[in-house]
Formats: C-alpha cells, structure tokens, sequence
C-alpha cells in the first residue's frame, strides 16, 4: 500500500535507515529520562495508554516490560513504521498487549471520548508545526479521562559540544525546523519553551515539568548511540535541510568532519529534554 504525504520530517517512506535510527534514538531518550514513566508519581495507574506518533513502537514496548498490567496503543501515520512496530511488539513478546493503527494525529483521532488514562507524546517537532499544538491537544484532551493525563516530551534543537563540525550542522537543523514552522522562535528552544502555556491554554491543570540534560561521551555505550544516531539522522534528514534553503554547500565535507570529530577522545556532547504534563479537569 502506498504511503500517504505527512509533515515528517523524513518524506522518503522508502528509506531504510529510518527505522533503525528511531529505535537507537528511542532508547537512547527513555533510559535518559530514567525510564518510560519516571517523572510520574504512580505509573501503575495508567491502565489504558495511547502513544502519538509512535513511530517503531520502542516507548511502548518499554513500557509494556516495565508495567504489565497496562493496555498500550499506538499510532503513525506511516502503514511502515507501523508495520515494522507489530514485528517489535512480537519479537519482544508483547503484542497481547500492544495494538498499533496507522492514524493521521493531525485530524480526528478514531477513538471514544475519555477513553484513555495516558497520552503520550515525544518529539512532537518531528511532524508537528505550531500551528497544529492547538487543535492536537484538543483532541488529546477529548480521549483521555476525566483527571487522565496529557504527557509531552521534546527536547531543544541544538546539543552543546566540542566539535564545531556539529555544531554546524544542528545550526543547518535549528534554522529548517524554524523556516518548516515547527518551531515559536529561532532558537534551541524554541518549542519547549512554549510547551508548558500550551498545556495551559488549552486547559490542562496541575501542569508540571521535568527537565533532563543527557551526556555522552566517547567510548561509553550511550556515547557509541548518539554518533549512530548522529551519523543516520544527519543522512536521512538532510533533503529537508535542503528543502528550506538551510543546507551549508558544504554539507557532505561538514557531516564527515562532524563523524570523525565525536571519534576524538575528548569529544563530548550535551543535550536537554523537557517533560510537560498535566491532568484533564
């Protein structure tokens, strides 16, 4: 079946590399965050949970590890991510408990009001422009139960380092995620800045925030994840790079030079992600 057009920011629905890249990128962000749930008080609670823009599944796969007794949903708008998803959820031996959809986040969402306990949202800016948070979390609000909760978990654009190679090509990155409309202002935080008055206009209560700052260094397994997940995003994502007039001539060079930089023995990088939520009134 042929792919529908969607505001990923990877468009080539042929592309190989992508969904090796999300499960990396997956798991490199929950073990980060200290787990799929960690900030919330009682993960028990959370019988009947619905992931957005799940992608390959990792988030709900941990989770379904970590909390047995939840029911888990998940739902992309792309028919491959979510078929990759269902042969994750099988080969980890949870898919008794896993069910995926392909679904547009982006319209109404096929699901009965006040249905879910949990919605989950990460990296919302990979598919979403600031003009469709509004109407999203609307929706979001509308499936989950009275006192249910609304998470979101985006981290800023750019990560500090010591290779300006890098820096170079999340510079490239910021500016395509700003001119794509995904981002408030040109800036690293441009989106999670703005996440928590979001939550709040559209009416969530008790809206909190965790944030995290993450380390790799060279030469530790979450050091070896981040220049797999370097070296395959800054691959997959450099046609919309171009598409918005942000690519440097020079990108090809830049991007080995970014690789061969993290391989040095002092190179480190740091990065920060912010979690917001709240609970529907």
């Amino acid at each position: 079946m042929k792919e529908v057009s969607s505001t990923y920011i990877v468009q080539d629905g042929k592309n190989k590399q992508e969904p090796t890249r999300l499960m990396i990128h997956d798991q490199m962000i929950t073990t980060a965050m200290g787990g799929v749930l960690a900030e919330q008080t009682d993960p028990t609670a959370f019988r009947r949970v619905l992931d957005i823009g799940c992608g390959t599944g990792g988030w709900l796969i941990e989770a379904a590890k970590s909390y047995p007794k939840m029911s888990l949903v998940g739902i992309d708008i792309s028919q491959k991510m979510v078929k990759y998803a269902r042969l994750q959820t099988e080969a980890n031996q949870v898919s008794d408990r896993v069910e995926f959809h392909v679904m547009d986040a982006l319209q109404a969402l096929e699901f009965p009001a006040a249905f879910f306990d949990l919605v989950n949202l990460r990296e919302g800016v990979s598919f979403l422009r600031t003009w469709d948070w509004p109407k999203l979390l609307v929706e979001l609000l509308r499936v989950t139960r009275l006192g249910g909760v609304i998470r979101v978990t985006d981290g800023e654009v750019t990560y500090q380092s010591n290779s300006p190679a890098l820096t170079q090509l999340y510079e490239m990155l910021l500016c395509a995620f700003f001119r794509s409309g995904r981002l408030f202002t040109q800036e690293s935080t441009g989106l999670t800045s703005h996440l928590a008055q979001l939550l709040h206009q559209r009416g969530c209560q008790q809206v909190q925030t965790k944030a995290y700052a993450i380390e790799y260094r060279v030469g530790t397994p979450e050091g070896e994840a981040y220049y797999e997940d370097i070296m395959l995003g800054f691959q997959t994502i450099r046609p919309f790079i171009e598409k918005y007039g942000c690519a440097n001539k020079d990108y090809k060079a830049i991007y080995q030079q970014a690789l061969d930089e993290m391989h040095q023995p002092d190179f480190m990088a740091v990065g920060h992600l912010l979690t917001v939520w709240g609970s529907r009134p």
